[in-house]
């Protein structure tokens, strides 16, 4: 596993006068699942904004390591078109690079099959629960099969049976696409099951206190969780989180 990137030495500050980032120290490796955990206003939506080009540091650097990579970005509401169904909502990013409905047929139909909503290419927004909607965004972030997928808080609005089946639809699909994925979390649960490192937010101006490698495979499932391995994580995280928040406890 190689570097994808680094982040060195972030600031980013706003018109406004607020910091959301002060000295952001951040490494990205080739390959890897990280969570970016902390509490909510720390930074980590901003950070993730940088990474994907949608937003510049005040000061800093973001450096490519074999030069910027193809980027998937999942927003934590689906942000799909109200009026056009989800197969038109997937083929977007690929009609946008110029590809035909018909030529981009197969990938469209192939990226839905993978979330499991091959049945509801004809169907709009409205038509889908939260968790389908959801499913199309991913869908639409993976039909180009980028090589760094970033995702701000895609679960937070689901509940919790819909939110624990979608982390594993991502963890299998990210494998099998042998995606490196930046995922925004604060949840310590949903951290310490997907991640294979977790790297913990200050309160604002983020910047990170510490980081926690998970060491269990990537192929994880109800068993994960019932796990010494997965407890040990969440005591870790939750203990970072409590030191990030200024809680001695």
């Amino acid at each position: 596993m190689g570097t994808l990137a680094h982040l060195r030495h972030i600031d980013k500050s706003f018109a406004s006068g607020a910091q959301a980032l002060a000295g952001l120290d951040l490494t990205i490796e080739d390959g890897e699942f990280l969570s970016l955990l902390g509490p909510s206003g720390c930074g980590k939506s901003t950070a993730l904004r940088l990474i994907a080009g949608l937003a510049s540091p005040t000061a800093g650097s973001l450096e490519w390591v074999n030069g910027k990579p193809d980027i998937g970005f999942v927003f934590q509401d689906a942000v799909l078109m109200p009026w056009a169904s989800a197969f038109d909502n997937v083929w977007l990013p690929l009609r946008l690079a110029g590809r035909s409905r018909t030529d981009a047929t197969r990938d469209v139909e192939a990226a839905l099959e993978s979330v499991g909503l091959a049945k509801f290419a004809k169907a709009v927004p409205r038509e889908l629960s939260g968790g389908m909607r959801m499913r199309v965004s991913i869908a639409r972030a993976l039909v180009q099969r980028p090589k760094l997928l970033l995702m701000d808080e895609p679960f937070a609005a689901l509940d919790e049976i819909t939110r624990l089946k979608l982390n594993d639809d991502l963890l299998r699909l990210t494998q099998e696409l042998g995606t490196t994925t930046v995922f925004v979390t604060h949840s310590v649960f949903e951290s310490a099951y997907l991640s294979s490192r977790i790297a913990v937010f200050s309160h604002r101006p983020g910047r990170i206190i510490e980081t926690i490698s998970i060491d269990a495979p990537m192929t994880r499932s109800e068993e994960f969780r019932l796990s010494a391995a997965y407890g040990a994580a969440c005591q870790k995280a939750s203990a970072a989180l409590h030191r990030a928040m200024g809680d001695p406890a």
